[in-house]
């Protein structure tokens, strides 16, 4: 019975906690201090990589005067757009999503400092 009584516990907490993970902006900024070598998010200023100031909604590989790869504006023009479920997978392996981009970084592997870092970054797109 006490089996039984732990699964459904355990059952109904992944249910809950599982479906979408909690963001913290504070947490996403530790994270993004390895994208700040070539990305701002705070201010609108290109660096190495485009600002992302703003970047949530932003059609791909549309910053004003930064010059991104083919790869990325014949992303834009097939229709990617920067929301929130875009840049998750983007962030988890950026050269899977987008063959020919000239992002170095090869992602971030954590589901939850992906969240954090979209959190930090939609401070910064409102």
């Amino acid at each position: 019975m006490r089996a039984i009584a732990l699964f459904i516990v355990l059952s109904a907490t992944t249910f809950f906690v599982s479906p979408s993970q909690a963001q913290d902006a504070a947490a996403g900024e530790k994270v993004f201090t390895k994208c700040k070598v070539c990305h701002v998010a705070d201010q609108d200023q290109n660096k190495i990589g485009p600002s992302l100031h703003g970047v949530i909604g932003r059609v791909a590989g549309t910053h004003p005067d930064f010059t991104y790869s083919a790869a990325m504006i014949a992303a834009g023009k097939s229709g990617i757009k920067w929301d929130e479920p875009t840049l998750t997978k983007y962030l988890h392996d950026p050269k899977a999503m987008v063959k020919g981009t000239k992002m170095a970084f090869p992602g971030l592997k954590d589901d939850q400092d992906i969240a954090n870092v979209v959190a930090y970054l939609k401070q910064y797109s409102k």
